[in-house]
């Protein structure tokens, strides 16, 4: 009898366990959830108004030469946080100028630059993509000085509106911290990706 009875226990044991790992497995497949992100509407100079995360945490510029900047918080595996600056003037040159320049302040190896132009119903955009290895700024921006940063990444837009002028976005830091706020960065301003279309650099002016 106890022989039986330590049989059977065995068999639920068994059954009980298969179950769990059944479980286990639909819970490994089904795909998680997205979070919503929430959003707080922040109002740069000049009237601009924009959509951004609540995690980015805005703060007194640091140069007199930028409208506003953000704390982009880094992701798990980086090991310091993104910036983004956004300004009201370029460098002359239109487009492809400014472009280039953003272009030049990577390290040409291993470079990769993707450029693509979008419309909204007040004006139209750049939106510029380069990884690599980045020279950052460091000091005072006087000083000129800057120290390479490899594994980065920057995200920047050229925004002209109608009754407003031209906004330049640039965010900057590690690679993945920053390539996780693409599609935040765009709905920031109202892009629709879907209308975007990619621009090869030397077809810019």
């Amino acid at each position: 009898m106890a022989t039986r009875i330590a049989s059977l226990i065995c068999v639920a044991t068994l059954l009980a366990l298969t179950s769990l790992a059944q479980a286990d497995e639909k819970t490994a497949d089904k795909p998680e959830a997205k979070k919503e992100v929430k959003t707080v509407e922040v109002e740069i100079k000049g009237g601009l108004k924009l959509n951004v995360p609540e995690t980015w945490k805005q703060s007194e510029p640091s140069s007199r030469l930028r409208l506003a900047q953000f704390a982009i918080p880094k992701v798990k595996g980086d090991s310091e946080d993104g910036e983004l600056a956004l300004f009201n003037f370029g460098a002359g040159g239109g487009a492809k100028a400014n472009i280039d320049r953003w272009v030049g302040q990577f390290q040409a190896a291993e470079r990769e630059v993707n450029v693509k132009e979008g419309a909204l119903e007040t004006g139209r955009y750049f939106f510029v993509e380069i990884s690599g290895t980045y020279d950052k700024p460091i000091g005072p921006p006087i000083a000129r000085q800057t120290k390479a940063a490899p594994g980065s990444r920057m995200l920047g837009v050229i925004l002209g509106m109608e009754d407003k002028g031209i906004y330049f976005f640039k965010m900057t830091g590690p690679d993945k911290t920053v390539a996780a706020q693409a599609a935040a960065l765009k709905k920031s301003f109202g892009a629709d990706e879907k209308k975007e279309k990619e621009v090869a650099l030397d077809e810019l002016r």
